[in-house]
């Protein structure tokens, strides 16, 4: 099978959202950790899910269930959680395999975000309307049907519906007890999005352990599927001066500089470029 990572990745930089291939894309991302190992296996595993989701909610319809939200969801959570049995990594959670798409299906059991992956791929091949919500700190999915009943659903709790109350809830656990739900936080999360949340996972989780190369290749990744981000330029010239490349650090300062948009961000790189271009005099 011809699968080029860097060559998945830099389209996906550059397509419009809507053309990107989440499920290629996501395990573009992952490949590189995993040299010489088949990703036609995953792909076919994943291709088996949407189809047997498409062939039991046939089943469902012809057993007399309405042709709702619920239904599909039914499939969803039928194929995914109960027979292939994928459900969120609760014991080892903060495990930087589970936003790594290839070990997530190895093991069955990974972060939300890498959850709503499949969960989007195997609804969307439906031609249902199932995306990822802008939720902090824990991604939820939403499955809309064409009169407008909409079920917002966990992945990481085996698809299980979210009530209002229950959404609250999570807010405050995740952000603190004086958050409250937003009308932002039902808005639905683009397939780049998705993909460089998963990568900030990974991101961050090199940074608690001071893996600092491997960070700026998950940061350089993240670079390639959404060039326009201009945060990143701060993390690559952060991550750059902590490996010692200090030329490095202060040309991606310095291009952050000229892209920040407030004046906060741009004084506090700025003092740090300076700080970095003092140890090269």
């Amino acid at each position: 099978m011809d699968f080029d990572p860097q060559d998945i990745l830099v389209q996906t930089g550059k397509g419009p959202d809507d053309e990107i291939d989440l499920v290629k894309s996501a395990l573009a991302l992952a490949a590189s950790d995993h040299e010489g190992v088949s990703v036609g296996r995953y792909l076919n595993h994943i291709k088996k899910m949407s189809d047997d989701v498409q062939v039991y909610h046939r089943q469902l319809l012809a057993d007399g269930a309405a042709d709702d939200g619920g239904t599909k969801l039914a499939a969803l959570k039928h194929v995914l959680a109960d027979v292939n049995e994928y459900t969120g990594d609760i014991q080892t959670y903060d495990d930087i395999q589970n936003a790594d798409l290839f070990r997530v299906i190895d093991r069955r059991k990974g972060l939300p975000i890498a959850l709503s992956i499949l969960y989007v791929e195997a609804g969307q091949a439906q031609g249902w309307d199932v995306r990822a919500l802008s939720f902090p700190g824990h991604v939820l999915c939403r499955i809309e049907d064409q009169d407008g009943e909409r079920l917002i659903f966990d992945p990481f709790e085996d698809a299980r519906v979210m009530s209002a109350p229950e959404m609250r809830a999570l807010v405050k656990m995740v952000i603190g007890p004086q958050a409250e739900l937003s009308a932002a936080f039902y808005e639905t999360a683009g397939k780049r999005e998705m993909l460089v949340r998963l990568q900030n996972n990974i991101k961050l989780r090199q940074i608690e352990n001071s893996d600092y190369k491997n960070a700026l290749k998950t940061v350089k990744s993240m670079q390639l599927i959404d060039p326009s981000e201009y945060r990143l330029l701060l993390d690559a010239g952060v991550l750059y001066a902590r490996l010692e490349q200090k030329r490095a650090a202060i040309e991606m300062l310095g291009l952050y500089i000229e892209q920040a948009p407030d004046p906060e961000e741009r004084a506090e790189a700025q003092a740090m470029l300076v700080q970095l271009q003092e140890t090269l005099q």
